[in-house]
């Protein structure tokens, strides 16, 4: 069956990629933007053998793409979205009995690989514009992957894109197919130099000379809705028709921006990353790329995600070129030099390596795998960040202590958003507060509804909502107010519901929050710089503030929804509170636990032990700790001096001399058993060889009291000590009785042996250490102590530099014996002259 016009580029490589589907369960194909692959492909595979009846779903990673994609897809067939063609979106569906084609979004595809493992009924996933990498398409691929090999062989996945990782088909062991040609040339133009200032300064500036010199309608990009708002006011007075286009806007507004105008006025689509792929804008003739976006970042180290503005990778550049090329001949102007180009980043990192896993981890779980790696991973999950979401998900009772789901995570997967706003909305029904639930958590995934400045209690917002909702005005931003009602009534829809408009009581809020954000409670700390309040300390641990002057500063406790880590004030490294809602004491003390806290205080150098009650970081009250418990004591103290460093010991001359020979003995004898004494060694292993004499220590004088010999000694076991005295003896006897201290260095040089030249007349050979292998390094003294001559070979100084040390020593030096044959003079400890 063939549904598309012939001339589209991707009808040269259908053949190959029919073929290649009949013969591998995993295909990849590449094809560059405006080929086809998502409008024309997938209605061309339909009716292959190898399906045998059986459907085909398409994964779209964005709303607005799986709604175009279906239409585009039902035009092709001349019929209505959700005949043979439909799709499904999070809180939208349109299919039918019929439909045998459905376009849906990751998330969608996910739920039903957990409600049906084997994909009854489904023949071929396609996994489109997979360059992108998102989170949800590397957990569907993964999970695809282990049902081909476990549960349906005869299921096909193709992965395509327009720009993809080249080893991407190796890794996968699959097949490319390549589609070379787009639907039409696109010329791409750069700036002389790379731009200074606002990006919606530029971008506008450009799309105005577009306008004036090029035909068609005009796609421009900007990084988010702020800059796309401040485009628009520029180019209000062209004469275009300049609509928006983002993810929040209502569907009838995108369509507005995709669709031709009816009355045929040019359109000038202002839009952020979302049209990037997949999107068909017909009359756009003319790209405008700002050259930024704006993506989340996730800092596991805080558990918070901002959003971050930066460059876009060379892959998104291509993607969006590709837009002006979709129905006729374009041009595309990057607005940065072509000297720039090559610097851009080639990708951007998959999101599974930098994104909140917490969702992954928990839908891993009801998967079956709480390991991740135990999937096959084109990137695996990074560790620490594995473990930063298991320790949320354990706190919002979704994950038992062996990772495994337990109930309550189970109903948090009945809900299409991120597991702390699922626990809100199941905790707050549970709570008998389900209608103000469904308000918040609407109010917290859409954007603010009030003005910049309207500071942070969440009180207000819903108090605007709710009076919105009521029909009673009331002041925010109509549009979002809309959309957060829309999600708000899907909310109540899920709990059997109904609305509430009644006031809200902040502290149901800040009750709320804290099912969400339990590691965000807060407690108000000491007022800053000139009695400035609205600081707090969070329960992960962090300074938290607020903008100065917010209604909220005086709160004695605090539950934050939304902040960031960027500073509210230049030099203040406390992140900026956005919206949160006062926290009543009943509720912090629902939460907290007595524990017994043993630290180090750095700044009096003392142990502090005391019972707290405390919810995480928040210590709500104190008791003094009189019995110790000895690992705790062992635990703090060795963690001052991990921090402080091992001058906090005083090891002592037969401590260190003791390090130092075995250190020696480590580099002679690499073989050997000796114990590694470095202090990174030492430092490493404080509890075990330290903590058996660390006795009642307090203070930083009681750590300089210890005694480290026997400590030290303990770590040599039988025969190791006896050993040690053998190979590297403290001391060594010379010809004239005295008993001399050896000096060992920990770098495995020979240790230095420091006599009177008179002490050791007629030794002919040089003492040695390590069974002889190790010649000790002589400091030859003269009778001021002061070295003469450093050797290891004792023999040929007597031979030869003697006489010239002797000829310049014994005029200043008379009462000492300076023979002319040293060989046979007796050895002198004191000042007796002997000859010479």
């Amino acid at each position: 069956m063939s549904v598309q016009p012939p001339t589209l580029p991707i009808a040269e490589v259908i053949p190959a990629v029919r073929a290649a589907l009949a013969a591998h369960p995993l295909v990849v194909l590449q094809a560059p933007p405006g080929a086809g692959k998502s409008t024309a492909l997938p209605l061309e595979l339909l009716h292959e053998d190898w399906l045998a009846g059986q459907s085909v779903i398409v994964l779209q990673p964005r709303r607005v793409a799986a709604r175009a994609v279906a239409s585009r897809l039902a035009e092709g067939l001349n019929e209505a979205v959700g005949q043979t063609v439909g799709y499904r979106v999070r809180f939208e569906s349109r299919v039918s009995a019929q439909t045998r084609l459905e376009v849906v979004t990751e998330g969608i595809l996910t739920r039903r690989l957990q409600r049906d493992p084997e994909l009854s009924g489904v023949g071929l996933v396609i996994l489109d514009e997979f360059h992108e990498r998102s989170l949800n398409a590397d957990l569907a691929l993964a999970l695809l992957r282990e049902v081909q090999g476990a549960l349906r062989d005869d299921l096909r996945v193709l992965v395509m894109s327009a720009t993809l990782d080249p080893d991407l088909p190796a890794r996968l062991n699959a097949p490319l197919v390549e589609s070379a040609g787009r639907a039409y040339p696109v010329e791409v133009r750069y700036l002389p130099t790379d731009p200074v200032g606002r990006v919606e300064d530029t971008v506008s500036r450009q799309v105005r000379q577009a306008l004036a010199e090029e035909e068609g309608d005009v796609l421009a990009f900007l990084p988010g809705v702020r800059e796309i708002r401040g485009a628009a006011a520029q180019l209000a007075d062209t004469g275009a028709l300049v609509l928006p286009l983002y993810g929040d806007l209502s569907v009838r507004e995108q369509r507005r921006a995709l669709l031709p105008d009816p009355k045929g006025q040019r359109k000038v689509v202002l839009a952020t990353s979302i049209a990037e792929t997949s999107l068909t804008i017909d009359g756009v003739r003319v790209v405008v790329d700002g050259g930024q976006s704006r993506t989340q970042a996730f800092d596991p180290a805080t558990g918070l995600t901002r959003m971050v503005t930066g460059r876009v990778p060379r892959d998104s550049a291509a993607q969006r070129a590709g837009r002006a090329g979709r129905t006729a001949p374009g041009v595309a102007y990057r607005l940065w030099s072509e000297r720039t180009q090559p610097l851009l980043p080639p990708t951007r990192p998959p999101e599974v390596l930098e994104a909140d896993l917490a969702p992954l981890v928990l839908e891993l779980a009801a998967w079956g795998t709480p390991d991740p790696a135990d999937l096959a991973w084109l990137d695996a999950p990074p560790a620490p960040r594995v473990q930063t979401a298991r320790a949320l998900l354990r706190g919002l009772n979704a994950l038992d202590s062996a990772g495994r789901v337990t109930p309550e995570g189970q109903r948090l997967l009945e809900f299409p958003t991120h597991p702390r706003l699922a626990h809100l909305l199941t905790g707050g029904a549970q709570a008998r507060l389900g209608p103000l639930a469904a308000d918040l958590a609407a109010l917290l995934e859409e954007r603010d509804p009030l003005p910049p400045g309207s500071g942070a209690d969440l009180t207000e917002r819903v108090a605007a909502l709710r009076f919105w909702r009521a029909g009673r005005g009331g002041r925010g931003d109509v549009a979002v107010l809309e959309r957060v009602e829309r999600l708000s009534r899907q909310w109540r829809s899920l709990l059997e519901l109904r609305a509430d408009n009644t006031e809200a009581d902040p502290y149901d809020l800040g009750g709320l929050i804290a099912l969400a954000y339990p590691e965000r409670l807060a407690l108000a700390r000491e007022a800053g710089p000139g009695g400035v309040r609205g600081r707090f300390l969070l329960a992960g641990g962090q300074g938290v503030a607020l903008p100065e002057g917010d209604a909220l500063a005086g709160a004695p406790a605090l539950a934050v929804a939304h902040l960031d880590s960027r500073t509210v004030n230049p030099g203040n490294a406390e992140g900026r509170i956005y919206l949160a809602a006062p926290l009543a004491e009943a509720t912090l003390d629902a939460r907290a636990q007595w524990t017994e806290a043993v630290r180090w205080d750095a700044r009096t150098g003392t142990l502090l032990a005391q019972r707290e009650r405390r919810v995480g970081a928040l210590i709500l009250e104190t008791r003094p700790l009189k019995d110790v418990p000895a690992e705790l004591r062992v635990e703090a103290l060795a963690g001052a001096i991990r921090a402080e460093g091992l001058h906090l010991l005083n090891f002592g001359r037969e401590a260190e001399s003791l390090r130092a020979r075995v250190q020696s003995l480590r580099y002679w004898q690499p073989d050997g058993d000796w114990p590694a004494l470095s202090a990174p060694a030492l430092l490493d292993t404080l509890e075990d060889w330290l903590g058996p004499f660390l006795g009642t220590a307090r203070t930083r004088d009681d750590l300089g009291r210890i005694n480290l010999l026997p400590a030290l000694q303990a770590l040599l076991p039988w025969p190791l000590p006896q050993q040690l005295e053998d190979l590297a003896p403290t001391h060594v006897t010379v010809p004239s009785g005295s008993r001399i201290r050896l000096e060992y260095r920990t770098d495995g040089s020979p240790p230095i042996l420091a006599v009177r030249l008179q002490e050791v007349f007629g030794l002919a050979d040089t003492p040695a250490v390590n069974a002889g292998r190790t010649p000790v390094l002589l400091h030859l003294l003269s009778p001021a102590g002061r070295p003469v001559q450093v050797t290891q070979d004792l023999r040929s100084f007597w031979n030869s530099s003697y006489f010239e040390v002797r000829k310049d020593l014994r005029g200043r030096y008379p009462k000492h014996a300076w023979p002319d044959d040293p060989w046979t003079h007796a050895p002198i400890k004191g000042t007796r002259r002997r000859g010479g």
